[in-house]
């Protein structure tokens, strides 16, 4: 990876950037600037950005990621859903490859995106939310290395029959690989979070390509729907044909989350 210098947004400079375009952060957007050179420079190296790469940006912020990923040699394209940010972010990227669109992410259509990577620091309400739509909607997608509250990032890498298993962690290993990559202390940002975030790398597959998504995705929210029931009872309603619980191996006494998405696949197949 080639970097060249670059100087980072520290708290200072991103205090100063705001006062002087009358920015006040709101907190319904769950705006927390990364801040901290370090988290900066490990995000980049997850995202194994090389020159020329492709990357699309999500929650752009004052830009403090966005010079990181350019530095390195990406062409960005950086969504930001606030309209105040927009010329902080013209400013504080003026000089590198990046495309600055004021999108909201939630609202997006990623199913036209080219980009092979997606880099974000995520606002923590809508975190695991979106990082489903982008698996959902993406294809060309290969990968994303996300910053997120670290619960969220937890039940995202989560193995069946931990306490943060839950249903977003089965949605998203239908489509991809998982994987806690480190926590990032909350001084790292800016304003300071009330908790710690975590870094997560999902890594695109096609181990299910053949199992009905929609159904897989309809199974699974039926039995983590009512988690701590059997599945004989969870997926009751469904009106699962005979025998299937038998044909996909499945104990119809477990519960949902002690499947993993390996046996949510049997089960999407054969029920």
């Amino acid at each position: 990876m080639t970097e060249t210098p670059v100087a980072f947004l520290g708290a200072r400079k991103v205090r100063e950037l705001l006062e002087s375009h009358g920015v006040r952060l709101t907190k319904s957007l769950g705006q927390n600037f990364v801040i901290d050179p370090n988290t900066i420079r490990k995000v980049v190296e997850l995202a194994h950005v090389q020159p020329g790469d492709k990357i699309l940006e999500i929650g752009a912020g004052a830009g403090s990621l966005t010079i990181g990923l350019a530095a390195a040699g990406a062409e960005v394209t950086a969504l930001e859903v606030d309209e105040r940010l927009l010329p902080i972010l013209e400013e504080t990227t003026r000089a590198l490859s990046v495309e600055v669109v004021h999108q909201d992410a939630m609202t997006y259509d990623f199913s036209e995106v080219s980009s092979a990577s997606v880099v974000a620091n995520l606002p923590y309400n809508i975190a695991a939310t979106l990082v489903l739509k982008i698996l959902e909607e993406a294809p060309a997608i290969e990968r994303l290395t996300v910053m997120a509250q670290r619960e969220v990032g937890e039940r995202l890498a989560a193995d069946p029959g931990s306490k943060t298993y839950g249903l977003s962690t089965v949605l998203a290993a239908y489509w991809s690989t998982a994987r806690l990559a480190g926590t990032v202390s909350r001084n790292a940002f800016f304003p300071v979070p009330n908790v710690d975030s975590a870094l997560v790398e999902l890594t695109r597959h096609d181990r299910f390509a053949a199992v009905d998504y929609p159904r897989y995705k309809e199974i699974a929210k039926a039995a983590f729907g009512q988690r701590r029931k059997m599945l004989r009872s969870s997926l009751a309603p469904l009106v699962l044909p005979p025998g299937c619980f038998e044909a996909a191996d499945i104990d119809p006494t477990a519960r949902a989350e002690e499947l993993s998405a390996e046996s949510f696949a049997r089960l999407t197949d054969n029920c």
